[in-house]
């Protein structure tokens, strides 16, 4: 079993059979039933396993509210698992808070920080061989953990997320997406588990393996769950769940484990599986330079000339100054979403505006601006602080811009960007300023590469902007800087980027000759290029061109050509009600929620009413999200964005357009929703999630929140007349509770269609317990509602 590695199997399973009560946090087991949580370690280290997880999933202070004191109960489940496992290591576990993260969520980045950071420094004194992070659903929180593990520790970190079946974490995040975020933090091994059988995870194993640098951890369920004789059981067994991991790790994996419903029958069974076995050699993957959103990746590639939009730059743009000074924050998110509509791959996000806290504008800045947009950023400043506070808070692997050729620069940005992740913008001057020549800009790029070697960072870290300065001021500027392109790409190997406005500058018509610059470049190599998406294109003029390549003696000709160039005016926009209602569903689709309450109240001020608006302003533009949801085309962020700007909209209509005669509430003649989280489950991302988009759709919900009876359930449902009630479960431990609600509910009568969800449950699970719908996410429940209680 060369360079395999084996894991235990699930938890939840094991203290269940060994008489954990429903409901009851098994985090507690470690204070109350010590032997029993130590016997559960100890069958897994006889089956095989060489990792055990310590009993600290939940143990952190965001999501444990029980009565034993954190410390004592890290220190004591890492006693217990050394004690029961002793020829095995001992992982702390992490698992996640159960809350999203800002801004899609309400849990800010440095609470989860500090939440986990603490757990990290208490499981490292209790004696932890390493620490392992999963069932992820979020790269923000993914982020957050994986940092404070490194950053309170010198442990090990392994980390895995929890996929759905189409490979997407529940916040969008692509197997690539998470792969290039986890390899820029330095995790020293990751992969997935939970929320797919070992079958259903193959595919996403082989993508993996095709862009991973690290081993490949899987920690697959034994199939989902289901009802059998009223108990909840899983339908994979030992025999069938080995011979499928062997299938797992002959795509790459090479620790392995189980995750719900697996036992250490299902480890042994693996482990005799892969008896005489070795860990797949596979090619190794070829260096890319990536960088990546919450979302989505975006590769760098030579000639590619892909567009990074300028547009959130300060420099030469006096309103979006004045948008900083003020804190204009929707001036700067509709410059963001103007350059993605034209094509923009990456956005700049720079802040350096005199007379303002740059650092405290810039992490706000990233956070807001990554709320709408999908695509990386880059993030663009001089000052390390900022950059520091920047980086922590990006969602994804962004661009650095930048570092240069001198030992100040190169001191500061290296171990900040060591510790945060990101690709690396390397300017090609020093402290003798910008080489006149290629030769010169060259010979930067290699220092810088090799101090960034000290660091770890590879080639494929950097990208090189060769500089480019005005032709106006100097006929061979062009010339140069497209050689020095040429040559980053041939000679060095590395990616390139270029800010090609600069060569136009004081001159006339400078689109063109921007044009010009661009596809020159990109025909000796240009990897990106810094520019406005609106105006940049793949075209050379020709007079253009003989300006850049030094033919056209200080520039004579293309003055006179050009002197009385105008630009072209604008295009009107809609006017009137049918301008306003695009206005407000273009706000609401893109998540700019100032924008959205400003067109709804822009269209009651020109006389439309409210049902007009809701009609046909807002109910569109959250049905074209929806359907993009569904179709795998946005992702939850951008839903809950949207749901947001469109409750933002609701606001002012019912505030300033609904008087008496419309009603005084957008909810009329429906019955309202219950929703909870079942007994013993403290986890309602997805519940809180349900509620929100349910509510933008004019629907009446009243939420229990989590860990709620059956009985309450009941009581609540019987009180309100509800027409539906909502239950939803993550742990395997607590989807019986759901099942002993819908029983409740249908003895007592209550006349509500019942619709259940979450990461365990299934539609057979949902079928065998009684519900009458089977919400595999959030957009799904409001077409359940539609349908029951009317659109």
């Amino acid at each position: 079993m060369e360079g395999i590695d084996f894991l235990d199997g699930g938890f939840g399973t094991m203290v269940q059979a060994a008489g954990l009560p429903p409901g009851k946090d098994p985090t507690d087991w470690n204070v109350e039933n010590p032997d029993a949580v130590a016997s559960v370690h100890r069958a897994y280290a006889e089956s095989g396993s060489r990792i055990v997880l310590a009993n600290t999933f939940g143990a952190n202070r965001l999501k444990y509210h029980g009565p034993y004191d954190l410390k004592e109960l890290v220190a004591s489940a890492i006693s217990i698992a050394r004690r029961g496992a002793a020829s095995a290591k001992v992982a702390l576990d992490i698992g996640p808070t159960g809350r999203l993260l800002k801004p899609a969520g309400d849990l800010d980045f440095d609470d989860a920080y500090e939440a986990f950071a603490e757990m990290v420094r208490f499981g490292a004194e209790a004696g932890a061989d390493l620490v392992f992070v999963e069932t992820m659903g979020d790269t923000r929180e993914l982020k957050a953990a994986v940092l404070a593990a490194k950053l309170n520790s010198n442990l090990p970190v392994y980390a895995t997320v929890a996929l759905d079946e189409s490979g997407k974490l529940l916040t969008g995040a692509s197997v690539e997406c998470v792969a290039t975020l986890l390899e820029s933090l330095g995790v020293d091994a990751y992969g997935f588990n939970c929320g797919l059988g070992p079958d259903r995870m193959l595919p996403f194993v082989e993508r993996l393996a095709k862009v991973s640098t690290r081993p490949i951890i899987v920690k697959p369920n034994a199939g989902m769950p289901k009802i059998v004789d009223g108990k909840t059981v899983f339908t994979v067994g030992p025999e069938e769940f080995a011979k499928t991991v062997a299938k797992l790790v002959d795509a790459g994996a090479s620790i392995v484990g189980g995750c719900c419903g697996t036992t250490p029958a299902h480890i042994a069974a693996v482990r005799d599986s892969l008896s005489g076995a070795s860990a797949a050699r596979l090619p190794a993957p070829v260096p890319r330079t990536v960088v990546s959103s919450g979302t989505g990746v975006v590769e760098l590639r030579p000639h590619a000339g892909l567009v990074i939009g300028e547009r959130i730059n300060p420099t030469g743009k006096k309103l979006l100054k004045e948008a900083y000074l003020r804190g204009d924050t929707a001036y700067v998110l509709r410059e963001a979403v103007k350059q993605i509509d034209a094509g923009a791959e990456v956005l700049d996000v720079n802040c350096g505006v005199p007379g303002i806290d740059e650092a405290a504008t810039l992490e706000r800045t990233v956070e807001t601006v990554q709320s709408v947009a999908a695509c990386p950023i880059q993030v663009d400043t001089a000052d390390p602080v900022a950059l520091e506070r920047a980086l922590r808070r990006v969602n994804g692997k962004p661009l650095v811009n930048s570092v240069n050729g001198k030992r100040e620069s190169m001191d500061a940005v290296f171990p900040i960007v060591k510790k945060y992740g990101g690709a690396i913008v390397g300017l090609c001057l020093d402290e003798s300023g910008i080489p006149a020549t290629a030769d010169g800009r060259i010979a930067i790029a290699r220092r810088i590469l090799d101090e960034g070697a000290k660091y770890g960072f590879a080639k494929s870290d950097f990208v090189f902007d060769a500089l480019t300065l005005a032709v106006s001021a100097d006929p061979q500027a062009a010339v140069v800087t497209l050689e020095t392109v040429r040559r980053l790409t041939e000679e060095l190997g590395v990616n390139t980027v270029l800010g090609v406005s600069n060569v136009s500058f004081g001159l006339p018509n400078r689109p063109v000759l921007n044009n010009a610059m661009y596809a020159l470049a990109k025909r000796n190599g240009l990897s990106s290029a810094i520019a406005n998406p609106t105006l940049i294109r793949d075209v050379i003029d020709q007079a253009a061109e003989d300006v850049l390549l030094a033919r056209d003696r200080n520039c004579e000709k293309w003055i006179a050509l050009n002197a009385a160039a105008q630009p072209a005016a604008p295009v009107a926009s809609a006017k009137g009600a049918e301008g306003g209602a695009q206005a407000l569903g273009a706000a609401i689709r893109r998540g700019l929620r100032d924008d959205a309450a400003a067109a709804a109240k822009a269209m009651l001020a020109a006389g439309a009413g409210a049902m007009e608006v809701i009609e046909k302003g807002i109910v569109p533009a959250l049905e074209l999200v929806g359907d993009a949801f569904e179709k795998g085309t946005a992702f939850l962020p951008q839903l809950l964005m949207a749901a947001d700007a469109a409750g933002d909209a609701f606001a002012v209509v019912r505030r300033d357009g609904m008087k008496a005669a419309d009603g005084a509430s957008r909810v009329s003649g429906r019955r309202p929703i219950v929703i909870a989280t079942v007994k013993g489950d403290i986890h309602d991302i997805g519940k809180n999630i349900v509620r929100a988009l349910l509510e933008n759709y004019g629907f009446d919900v009243i939420d229990l929140g989590r860990d709620v009876a059956p009985e309450a359930i009941v009581e609540r449902a019987k009180a309100c007349g509800a027409g539906m009630v909502g239950l939803s479960a993550l742990m395997t431990t607590t989807v019986g509770a759901m099942a002993e609600t819908i029983r409740q509910l249908k003895a007592a009568g209550v006349d509500a269609k019942t619709f259940v969800g979450g990461a365990v449950v299934t539609q057979d699970y949902a079928d065998s317990i009684g519900a009458d719908f089977y919400a595999k996410d959030a957009m799904q429940s409001v077409r359940i509602a539609e349908r029951v209680l009317g659109a």
